[in-house]
């Protein structure tokens, strides 16, 4: 009677690992290199961390459904949000679990109550189709979803530099702040000037006329004045040569014709010394 007892409890722990391997396989561990095969099929994607006590509590439940994905025609995944952070951006995950349905591309997330009987309902009733899809400009294949995935990105790896600063070399936290504080600003001075520099290349500043003095422009008045006082100066005595030649024509006529004539020298006004 005991080897058969034995035998029955060997073949019962062989079930339950051979289940729990499936299980483990049923379920897609999503992260950074590989989510974009969501965006294919349909799918269900649980966000948890494992410090989570209700994402602890929903794990035996999700491997379940997960077991029952290829029945239903649906892919079941899930991502660890401390392994990802990126994803948890893109998706703007701000309470965990956080459970989204994917189809083709369209995301809507779930929020019926998290237990087999409501998933297997959500996907065989199609219940999914009462949920409105995630705007366009908020989808996490969009690119601006990308850029906030680099901003999370980005803070967790300055939040593993910081922890790294207190834990190895003892630093204290206004000494970590202090450096990314000085580091910021060092950073913010190069990509200004960095900015300064593509601006002026692209748009080079245009060239400022040089604006004269007052006491050049008043003698540059002054010179053009004076010309133009010659020049009326220079019409005045032209006129004058003019009537004066009249005069000495008229003159010669009534007078002896016999008079060998000689020619007339003009006498111009002398002219002002400039």
């Amino acid at each position: 009677m005991a080897p058969f007892k034995m035998t029955w409890s060997v073949l019962f722990l062989i079930l339950n690992v051979v289940l729990y391997v499936n299980a483990q396989r049923a379920v897609a561990e999503l992260h950074e290199d590989n989510w974009h095969k969501i965006l294919e099929d349909e799918w269900m994607v649980e966000f948890y961390a494992p410090w989570c006590p209700a994402c602890k509590g929903l794990q035996p439940i999700w491997k379940e459904f997960a077991l029952m994905g290829s029945e239903l025609g649906v892919k079941v995944g899930q991502v660890d949000v401390t392994v990802s952070p990126g994803l948890s951006g893109r998706f703007m995950v701000t309470a965990l679990p956080t459970i989204f349905h994917v189809l083709n591309g369209e995301f809507r997330q779930y929020k019926g109550t998290r237990d087999k009987v409501s998933f297997v309902s959500f996907i065989e009733e199609k219940k999914w189709k009462t949920v409105d899809p995630i705007s366009r400009w908020k989808s996490p294949s969009s690119i601006q979803m990308s850029l906030v995935s680099s901003f999370f990105k980005l803070s967790q790896l300055l939040r593993g530099i910081h922890t790294h600063l207190m834990e190895e070399f003892g630093l204290p936290t206004w000494g970590s702040y202090l450096i990314f504080a000085v580091a910021t600003i060092v950073l913010g001075a190069l990509l200004g000037l960095v900015l300064v520099c593509i601006i002026d290349l692209v748009y080079p500043p245009k060239s400022i006329p040089v604006h004269k003095t007052p006491v050049e422009s008043k003698e540059k008045s002054a010179d053009k004045l004076s010309d133009d006082e010659l020049a009326d100066e220079d019409i005045k005595d032209d006129l004058l040569d003019d009537a004066e030649e009249v005069v000495h024509e008229s003159d010669s006529e009534s007078g002896d014709r016999s008079r060998s004539s000689s020619p007339t020298v003009k006498k111009r006004k002398p002219r002002k010394a400039d």
